[in-house]
Order: C-alpha cells, then sequence, then structure tokens
C-alpha cells in the first residue's frame, strides 16, 4: 500500500482512527518508501529494525482494537531531528565525538510526540552540531536536495525537509537557530514554522533563562499539517518557566482557511533591506511573483524600509551566536584530541568566543533589546513581513557554503543566510510557505513573520496561502531525481 505514504499526516490520523487501514500497513509503507527513496538522498538515518518497528504498528492497532487512541500522531511513522535526545537510539548531532552517544531520556518535545502516538523510526540527518544551513557530516555525509540530488538540502533539518518532500514521512519536527527550520524548507517546497520563542519548550538543557534563540518546531507538506503538530510540541512546562501556555488550538486557526483570509491582510516586503543583503539573481523576483498572488486574493502588500540597523542587528546576531554555540560544543572539546575531529565552522564560533567579556554579552543583549522594539514598530503598519527563506538557490551539495553572492564575497561560513536572523533575535514566531520555482526549476520559500506570540494568525494566513498556490506546492520532486 505505498500509496499511503501520498497521503498527508492529517489524513493518514484519521484514517487509522476510523480503522480504514491499519498502523502496520502504513508502517509497511513507510519502511518501503523509505527504502527506494533514502538511498538516494540520505535523509534518514539510524533506522531502527523492521521487525521492531512492525512490532510496535502492531501494538498501536491493538492499543485501537481495545478502543485506545493515543492522540493525533497515533501509528504515525517518525524520525527525529538528530538534534534531539531519543532514549535508546543513537543521537549523534551529526558529530563524530557523539557517534555512539544513546541517551538514556527523551527530549520533551519527543516526549509529547511519543504521547500522541508517534513512533519514532530513526533520525533525520543533520549537519554537525546543527551549524551550516548544509546537511553534512562526517557520520552519515550528506544530504541531498528532493529536486535536485546535486544540491543541497539546506539546513539544519535538512534530512526532515527532504523527508518530506521525498514522501518518506508525512510530518516531520526540526529545529531553528539561524532559519533551520525556514531554509530547508524553502529549498525542498515544503512548510516549516519557527515558532515564537518559548512556545516549544526544550528540556532538558543546562540553562533555561539565556538559551532561547534555538528552538524545536514543526515542518510539514501542508499548513494544517504545520499547526497539528505545533499542538502536540507547545505548551507550559514549569521545568522551562520561559515557555508559554497554549490558550487554544493552532489546527483551529488553520482548518478551512481559504484564500479570503488574506484580504486586507497587510505585508510588509523587506525584500534585501535595501541592498544590504546580497541575492542572487531571480530570489526576489520569485518572492516578488509570490506576493502578487497575496495581492490577488485580496491582501496589501507594501515594500517597507527596515527600520532598523542591519549592520548592528548582523553584529550582535555575532556575539549572541558565538556565545551559545561555544557554551553548547565547548565541553566537548576537553576531551584529549577533540578538536581535530571537529569541523573547522565549529571551532571558528568557539574560537571567536574566548574573546567575548561579560560586558561584551551584556551589550549584544541591549542591542537585541533595541533591534527587538524597532522592528515590533513596523507591526503598526503591516500584520506580517515578508523576506525571502534564502538569498541563494541551493548550491552545489559538494561546496561547503557560498564563499560569494552576486559578486560579494562572505565574510563568515554562515553569512549567507543572514536573511533568517531578524525573526530568531526578536523572537517571534516565522513561517516559510513554499514561494514558487526559479528559472533553473528550484524552489525558494518566503519568510512572513508575524507579530509577537501570533503563531495562530501566522498558521492561518499559512493555510490561506496553500489554497492561493496549490498549484505551486504540489508540485512533487521527479521520481529517482
Amino acid at each position: 500500500m505505498a500509496e499511503l505514504t501520498d497521503l498527508d499526516a492529517d489524513a493518514l490520523s484519521r484514517g487509522i482512527a476510523a480503522r480504514e487501514f491499519s498502523c502496520r500497513e502504513l508502517m509497511d509503507a513507510t519502511l518501503a518508501r523509505i527504502a527506494s527513496a533514502n538511498p538516494r538522498h540520505n535523509a534518514i538515518v539510524s533506522l531502527r529494525d523492521h521487525d521492531d518497528l512492525m512490532r510496535e504498528a502492531g501494538e498501536r492497532d491493538a492499543e485501537l482494537a481495545r478502543g485506545e487512541r493515543r492522540g493525533w500522531l497515533h501509528g504515525l511513522p517518525q524520525a527525529i531531528k538528530d538534534m534531539a535526545a531519543t532514549r535508546g537510539l543513537r543521537t549523534t548531532l551529526g558529530s563524530p565525538l557523539l557517534r555512539d552517544f544513546v541517551p538514556p531520556h527523551d527530549d520533551l518535545m519527543v516526549q509529547r510526540m511519543k504521547a500522541s502516538g508517534a513512533i519514532v523510526i530513526g533520525k533525520t540527518n543533520t549537519p554537525e552540531f546543527g551549524l551550516g544551513s548544509h546537511t553534512f557530516n562526517e557520520v552519515f555525509g550528506t544530504t541531498v536536495n528532493a529536486y535536485d540530488p546535486e544540491r543541497s538540502a539546506g539546513g539544519s533539518s535538512g534530512g526532515a525537509a527532504v523527508a518530506l518532500a521525498t514522501r518518506m514521512l508525512a510530518v516531520a519536527d526540526g529545529s531553528d537557530f539561524m532559519g533551520s527550520l525556514r531554509n530547508p524548507a524553502g529549498w525542498n517546497n515544503v512548510f516549516g514554522m519557527r515558532p515564537s520563542q518559548g512556545r516549544v519548550p526544550n528540556w532538558p538543557v543546562d540553562d533555561v533563562f539565556v538559551t532561547q534563540l534555538p528552538t524545536c518546531g514543526p515542518m510539514a507538506r501542508t499548513a494544517l499539517d504545520l499547526a497539528r503538530l505545533l499542538d502536540v510540541q507547545a505548551g507550559y512546562d514549569p521545568r522551562a518557566p520561559l515557555s508559554l501556555e497554549r490558550a487554544s488550538s493552532f489546527a483551529d486557526a488553520a482548518a478551512g482557511a481559504t484564500h479570503a483570509a488574506l484580504r486586507d491582510v497587510r505585508v510588509g516586503w523587506l525584500a534585501d533591506l535595501d541592498g544590504h543583503l546580497a541575492t542572487e539573481p531571480g530570489v526576489l523576483d520569485t518572492c516578488v511573483q509570490a506576493l502578487r498572488r497575496f495581492e490577488g486574493a485580496g491582501a496589501i502588500v507594501e515594500a517597507v524600509a527596515p527600520g532598523f540597523d542591519p549592520v548592528r542587528a548582523w553584529e550582535t546576531w555575532l556575539v549572541w551566536r558565538q556565545w551559545l554555540v561555544a557554551g553548547r560544543i565547548a565541553p566537548l572539546l576537553s576531551r584529549p584530541g577533540s578538536r581535530a575531529q571537529v569541523k573547522a565552522e565549529a571551532l571558528w564560533e568557539v574560537d571567536s568566543a574566548r574573546g567575548l567579556s561579560g560586558l561584551d554579552t551584556l551589550r549584544a543583549s541591549g542591542e537585541r533589546t533595541r533591534f527587538y522594539q524597532q522592528l515590533v514598530r513596523l507591526f503598526e503598519a503591516c500584520d506580517v513581513l515578508a523576506l525571502p527563506s534564502a538569498q541563494v538557490w541551493p548550491f552545489d551539495a559538494k561546496l561547503r557554503h557560498p564563499s560569494e553572492i552576486a559578486g560579494r564575497t562572505m565574510d563568515t561560513y554562515h553569512r549567507w543566510m543572514e536573511v533568517t536572523i531578524y525573526a530568531t533575535l526578536a523572537g517571534l514566531p516565522c513561517v516559510c510557505v513554499p514561494a514558487g520555482f526559479g528559472a533553473g526549476g528550484l524552489p525558494m520559500g518566503l519568510q512572513l513573520i508575524g507579530r509577537p506570540r501570533a503563531d495562530a494568525d501566522l498558521l492561518r494566513i499559512a493555510a490561506a496561502w496553500e489554497a492561493v498556490a496549490a498549484d505551486l506546492i504540489t508540485v512533487r520532486p521527479r521520481e529517482g531525481g
């Protein structure tokens, strides 16, 4: 029943609940799809034993026979991003230092997905320590784009995005620091959402007060699936004191939304920030074509000036990024010989952070505060802010990262993803929706940044966009391509 893998997650959930097909049938179809597509794309890693998975699927069927249903994910196969701890299953973070690490616990997000009935079949590939929006590492190799296996899948949730686009998964989790839910979603023609800061709490972690820039979140092929997975992942936990209560269902906001929901929505188009962002030809044009569809549905699209200094925002970003990355990786480098096993980009972050003082980080916190206030003021005239999800098209998968864009040299390994830092620094919700395809046939995404804690509004807009742009969203990768 390989056709089951073509269904979206909500259809699968309803079909299992109605006993139209069994969890075992879905698992069998999923594993067959992985056997067919994964050797080419390398999206799913640490795949569990076939017989064990079929036995777990049978247990979910037995629960249904007794009238027991765990939740929306009951019986749905899930591969967890290899940045999240999974009890009894290798969690490598893409690093040779953690090649054989098997956690004794699940992260809170994984606990919630399992509690909703998900069957964890393996992990999705990620760059080493999740650094760099290109999914390659020395443990599992490179994950390649769903639409062109010679090109990058993006990252760091590249494995998740490709697994979705190639129908190996119906819905997937990811995480986002510098666009890691948004860049790969855009490059693989799926939806990815960075929720509001605190919406999906992280636990266990060493720090629950400062380390708030990274967040977990959902990826999906439909806006409704995106919302339903966020319903599973989100919610307050007392161990994460800055986590947010959830007042209502995100799925309710997305369900049934039509193009009419875009009427009079005010979209502020930030483009390349008045030329500050180096951008490859065609990227902005593709996004502008998508915005014209917004206008056709009744939205009001206007170009807006940034209202903040992007140079200062970048300098602030570097301090925060280096500080937080170093805090996570530096303890692993205390082992003899460990530096030789870690990629240069990670070492650069750690070594750069050694020169930071407490005063430097406090100043960066003040700059971040001013940036937040400046960005939020833009919402006095706009409901959402729009930007491309990347500054370049998916590049050659053999490259580590772009060294230049449109003749402008990139001075860091991640400067080409500068377009993603604004939602992160401000802690605002941001959804990446498929924007269309360029002249080379490769996908691009459009970031929509929402007001503080307006996750439900963003999901409603994403669902309305899906109704407007169905012809773009339903373009599938070529089989074998």
